[in-house]
């Protein structure tokens, strides 16, 4: 089956660890908060937790979109920074995975060189098989920007979903792919929750 496209999600360091009042996730499994859990992991924290001031959002997303476009050719269908967070939105690419994360969280690292950890070590990733699922996500994505003040688009290099999209390994369309999928298949897939296991503690 065909990938149209993923959804990741990078959190900050130290921003939500096991036991969180939000809940928390690992390997898979969702737990219940723990406030004892999330006490122990934060005295384990080699440093404060790590926010974006709202004045560097658009310049992380910035770098993040450079970054992924030119370095690896990957076209960006929607984004949002917050605080502790990033969302991205990526039509399919024969990439892996986790060289794509290093990619967009190494841009950030080098465009604010703060020499201190800024991000959590793991991330969440969502795949996508059918255009319903990829739709979805951009929306939910660009509805972050909505509740922020700002445009459902606010950096240019964002694609269309229908554009052609030029991956490494030849050419992907929405056109040609949406035939990925059988009728009654979600289109949808959790390949990998974020683990939230003190993942702060360990490194950026």
């Amino acid at each position: 089956m065909s990938t149209l496209g993923m959804m990741f999600t990078v959190s900050t360091y130290g921003t939500w660890l096991r036991g969180d009042p939000r809940g928390w996730v690992d390997d898979g499994i969702v737990f219940p908060p723990n406030p004892q859990l999330e006490h122990a992991d934060r005295a384990r924290l080699k440093y404060p937790p790590y926010y974006f001031p709202r004045g560097l959002w658009m310049d992380v997303g910035q770098a993040i979109g450079e970054s992924l476009i030119s370095r690896m050719r990957i076209a960006i269908l929607a984004m949002c920074v917050q605080s502790w967070h990033a969302h991205f939105v990526t039509a399919g690419t024969p990439h892996d995975v986790s060289d794509i994360v290093k990619c967009a969280k190494d841009a950030v690292r080098w465009k604010l060189q703060l020499h201190r950890p800024i991000w959590a070590t793991d991330y969440d990733k969502r795949f996508c098989f059918n255009a319903a699922s990829v739709m979805n996500r951009i929306d939910y994505v660009e509805r972050h920007n909505l509740r922020d003040g700002l445009p459902r688009r606010p950096w240019a290099f964002l694609r269309d979903w229908h554009e052609p999209t030029h991956l490494a390994r030849g050419e992907y369309t929405a056109g040609n792919a949406r035939h990925a999928t059988t009728p009654g298949q979600t289109g949808e897939s959790v390949v990998h929750l974020i683990p939230m296991i003190s993942i702060a503690a360990r490194r950026g």
